[in-house]
């Protein structure tokens, strides 16, 4: 692992990244839309894996191949929005979608938002911290619009740059980033199959690690644990289950353990100690305090009420 994570090639600005693809030198320091269809040159793709210290949104026109989206695989050749934050390593996987080149690049430095509220905002949208491998599917209505914003801000670098660029640029990304958030809430409940699929794993998984005792030794499950078993990001898992259940993974987690504490209370005489400890509940204490959370009844209240 060690050695694959050396060759990852670094960019820390836009002029290496400019340099790499074979362009001329970007106009502006911190930002730059690259158009593939505009370029006066052949835009040359990066060999193996890269790391960029900017934000990325990439449209592809075309997806060759399969597209790996969550655990399986889709044959999507109309293309879609790919996404990348700061320090994250992208190519050098032979994923088949990369061979073709993206129409528009757009790259952002962390700086460029530096005095706007979008600083903050922009590390909330979940597909940034998506593995490299989902994208973004569009209809053709949905490219139109994310093509519309992509020309407005091509337009704004080229040649309007005043006193209010920065501020009209900005204001177009984080619109970009809205009507992306949107279409990835649309995509959950197209490809809700996938998620079906999803969920039902994430149940086994849960009952195996409650089933095998696992809790004595390791604890409550986390988020993190979760997320490593089915290789999907804890972000991603959040959000699918939010589209299937209204719940987030930790609340998932919760409900797994009520459910599993009510099965222990009204079928076995363990005392609630006991109980919390066999969960992985560290202290009794915070068992009690969670249970009466989630159903308004202490544990024996509950075990009362039951016989």
């Amino acid at each position: 692992m060690k050695k694959e994570e050396d060759t990852h090639h670094m960019m820390d600005s836009l002029s290496a990244i400019h340099q790499a693809l074979g362009l001329p030198k970007p106009q502006h320091p911190l930002i730059a839309l690259i158009n593939s269809s505009n370029s006066p040159v052949e835009i040359n793709r990066p060999s193996g894996s890269h790391v960029l210290k900017f934000y990325k949104i990439s449209y592809k026109r075309k997806l060759s191949g399969k597209l790996k989206y969550g655990q399986d695989y889709y044959d999507f050749d109309e293309g879609g929005l790919l996404f990348a934050a700061p320090n994250q390593v992208i190519g050098g996987n032979n994923v088949e979608e990369t061979r073709d080149c993206s129409q528009y690049t757009l790259l952002i430095h962390p700086d460029f938002f530096l005095t706007y509220p979008l600083a903050k905002k922009i590390k909330q949208y979940g597909f940034f911290s998506y593995s490299a491998n989902e994208a973004l599917h569009l209809s053709d209505k949905e490219k139109e619009t994310i093509i519309s914003i992509f020309k407005i801000i091509e337009e704004e670098l080229n040649s309007r740059i005043d006193d209010f660029s920065q501020d009209v640029i900005v204001s177009q990304i984080e619109l970009l980033l809205n009507y992306a958030n949107r279409f990835y809430k649309r995509q959950f409940i197209t490809r809700k199959a996938v998620s079906s699929d999803l969920l039902q794993k994430l149940e086994e998984i849960l009952d195996e690690y409650f089933n095998n005792e696992k809790s004595l030794s390791d604890g409550i499950p986390t988020v993190q644990y979760l997320s490593e078993k089915m290789n999907i990001t804890p972000s991603y898992l959040s959000d699918m289950l939010r589209s299937l259940t209204g719940q987030n993974t930790q609340q998932h987690i919760h409900h797994k353990l009520i459910e599993k504490a009510k099965e222990r209370l009204s079928t076995t005489s363990l005392s609630v100690s006991e109980v919390a400890y066999e969960l992985g509940f560290e202290h009794p204490q915070s068992f009690s305090k969670l249970f009466k959370t989630k159903t308004n009844l202490s544990p024996l209240e509950f075990r009362r009420s039951f016989n």
